[in-house]
C-alpha cells in the first residue's frame, strides 16, 4: 500500500514550502481495485513531473490493492467520511472559512443544490469541502478530480471557498446518475472535463456552450506494464480439458452477470465448460443462487477481489473473455471497462455487448464479438459458436491486440491532460510540461508511452 496514507482526522504537521505540491487531486476512494485506470494515471502524471497530493472522500475497503498503488509517492489524505466521526475537525474548518468571502458564494450554491437535492450526501460534501479548504496547502494552485457527483461536489465547493481553479474527469455511473441541471452548473464553473468516451463527450458538450471544454481522453493502457501475451492453443487443435470462459467486474447491476448466468443454462448439454469470475459485489449470492437453480453453480468458480496481477494470470489462462454490460434501471452504465483492453493485452478473444463505449474498442466480428444488451439468448449462441472455432477466436483477438497497441496506448490522453493540469497550474506547472504545452507537443513521461488517436476521435481538445 502507498506509504504516506494519514488517517482521517490525524492531518500531518506542515511540510516545508518547497515540498508543498501546487496540486490537489481528489477522489472518492483511494486505493480501489476497481479503479486501476485512475492509479495508471496518477502514476503517469508524477512520472511527468506534478507534484500533488491526493485527496479520498473515503477510506480504503479492499482487502488488497494493485501493485502500482505501491509505486506511487503522493501523499495521501483521508477527509472525514462521515461528519459525525470527527464533529471538531468539521467545526474547525467552518471557524477557519467563515472570513472568506468565497465560502459565502460556496454557502449560496450549496443551499441552492440541497434544496434540489436535500439529502444527506449533499450535506456530507459541504462538510469534506470545508475541510478540504482548510486542509490544503496555502501553495494549492488548483484542484482536479476524479468523477462529477460527490467527489465533484466537493470540490467544486472547497474551490469556491478558496478562490481555485478546478477541472475534472468524468467516466461512467458519475455522468449518466447525476441531473442534468447539477452537470450543466458544474460544467460552466470547471476549466475542463475530460473523459474517457466519445459518447460520454458527445453528450457533456451538449450540456455547456463553450466549445472545446471537454475533453475525450481514452485511459488507454501502459502496455509495458503487461506480459507479452502466451502462446494459445493451435488455431486449429483441440485443447483437452473445458472451454475456459472468465469474466472481471463488479456483481452489480450494470455489469449484466444475470444474462450471463441466464445464458449460460442454455448451452448445449455436449460443451464442457467452466466459468471463472473475478469480483466483488452486492448480488454475489443472488448470482450464485440462479446458477444452482439452473444447474450450473457447480461450472462456475466465485474468485472475488483480486489485483491486477491475478487478473492477468487468469486472462492467460482463458479462452473467452465475456462481458455483458447493459444499462441498469437508474441509468448507470459502463463506460469502455478497462478489463476489455486488458484482455486484448493478452491476445485473448472477447465477447461483450453493444452497449455505451464498447464498440468503440471492438467492432463485432472484426476485434470482438458483442450482441445486444440484455440477450441471454445471443449470449448462449456465441459462446457455443466461439467455443467450437478456435481459427476464428484467434482472429478476434490477434485484431482486437493490433488495435489496443495501435490506437489505444496511454500517451495521447495523458498529453491532453498534461497540458490542462498545466495550464491550471501556470508558473508552478513542471517546467518541462510548460514548455510541451506552450510548444502543443507532450510524450507521456515512463515506460509504455505511445500510441495514437483512435480512429474518428475528435482531436485533442475538442468533443465529437
Amino acid at each position: 500500500m502507498v506509504r504516506m496514507y494519514e488517517a482521517a482526522g490525524a492531518p500531518a504537521g506542515p511540510a516545508p514550502a518547497q515540498m508543498r505540491p501546487p496540486l490537489a487531486i481528489i477522489v472518492k476512494g483511494w486505493p480501489r481495485l476497481s479503479e486501476t485506470f485512475i492509479a495508471q494515471e496518477v502514476l503517469a502524471l508524477e512520472r511527468m513531473g506534478f507534484r500533488f497530493d491526493i485527496w479520498s472522500l473515503r477510506r480504503p475497503y479492499d482487502d488488497r490493492t494493485h501493485p502500482i498503488h505501491d509505486e506511487i509517492a503522493a501523499r495521501v489524505r483521508y477527509l472525514p467520511e462521515y461528519l459525525h466521526e470527527e464533529p471538531l475537525r468539521v467545526l474547525r474548518a467552518l471557524i477557519a472559512a467563515l472570513p472568506r468571502r468565497g465560502f459565502w458564494r460556496a454557502a449560496r450554491v450549496w443551499l441552492a443544490d440541497l434544496r434540489r437535492d436535500p439529502t444527506a450526501n449533499r450535506a456530507r460534501r459541504f462538510g469534506q469541502a470545508l475541510v478540504l479548504a482548510r486542509e490544503l496547502p496555502p501553495e494549492t494552485r488548483a484542484l482536479y478530480v476524479h468523477f462529477i457527483h460527490t467527489p465533484g461536489s466537493a470540490a467544486r465547493y472547497a474551490a469556491m471557498i478558496r478562490g481555485l481553479d478546478w477541472g475534472a474527469s468524468a467516466h461512467a455511473r458519475d455522468i449518466w446518475t447525476t441531473p442534468e441541471w447539477e452537470k450543466r452548473e458544474k460544467l460552466a464553473e470547471m476549466s475542463f472535463l475530460a473523459t474517457c468516451t466519445a459518447a460520454n463527450a458527445a453528450h457533456l458538450q451538449t450540456l455547456t456552450d463553450r466549445p472545446g471544454k471537454v475533453d475525450l481522453v481514452y485511459h488507454g493502457l501502459d502496455l509495458a506494464r503487461f506480459p507479452e501475451p502466451p502462446p494459445r492453443a493451435p488455431r486449429n487443435g483441440v485443447r483437452a480439458g473445458p472451454f475456459r470462459l472468465l469474466s472481471v467486474g463488479r456483481l452489480v447491476p450494470k455489469k449484466g452477470y444475470d444474462d450471463l448466468i441466464a445464458a449460460l443454462g442454455r448451452l448445449p448439454a455436449t460443451l464442457d465448460w467452466r466459468l471463472v469470475h473475478v469480483g466483488g459485489g452486492a448480488l454475489k449470492d443472488a448470482l450464485a443462487a440462479e446458477a444452482a437453480r439452473l444447474g450450473v453453480g457447480d461450472r462456475i468458480d466465485w474468485l472475488g477481489k483480486r489485483d491486477q496481477t491475478e487478473v492477468i494470470a487468469a486472462m492467460r489462462e482463458s479462452d473467452l473473455f465475456v462481458l455483458p454490460s447493459k444499462i441498469a434501471e437508474d441509468g448507470d452504465r459502463d463506460g469502455l471497462p478497462n478489463v476489455l483492453m486488458e484482455a486484448a493485452s493478452q491476445r485473448l478473444a472477447i465477447l461483450s455487448t453493444a452497449v455505451s463505449a464498447i464498440p468503440e474498442f471492438i467492432e463485432d466480428g472484426v476485434h470482438g464479438v458483442l450482441v445486444a444488451p440484455g440477450d441471454p439468448g445471443a449470449l448462449a449462441d456465441r459462446i457455443a459458436r466461439l467455443a467450437g472455432d478456435p481459427a476464428w477466436r484467434a482472429d478476434l483477438a490477434d485484431a482486437a491486440r493490433a488495435r489496443l497497441i495501435a490506437q489505444f496506448g496511454m500517451a495521447r490522453g495523458m498529453r491532453v491532460l498534461a497540458r490542462r493540469l498545466a495550464a491550471l497550474l501556470g508558473d508552478a506547472a513542471p517546467p518541462r510540461e510548460l514548455a510541451a504545452a506552450a510548444a502543443g507537443e507532450m510524450d507521456a513521461a515512463g515506460p509504455g508511452a505511445g500510441g495514437a488517436s483512435p480512429p474518428d476521435a475528435p482531436p485533442a481538445g475538442r468533443a465529437p
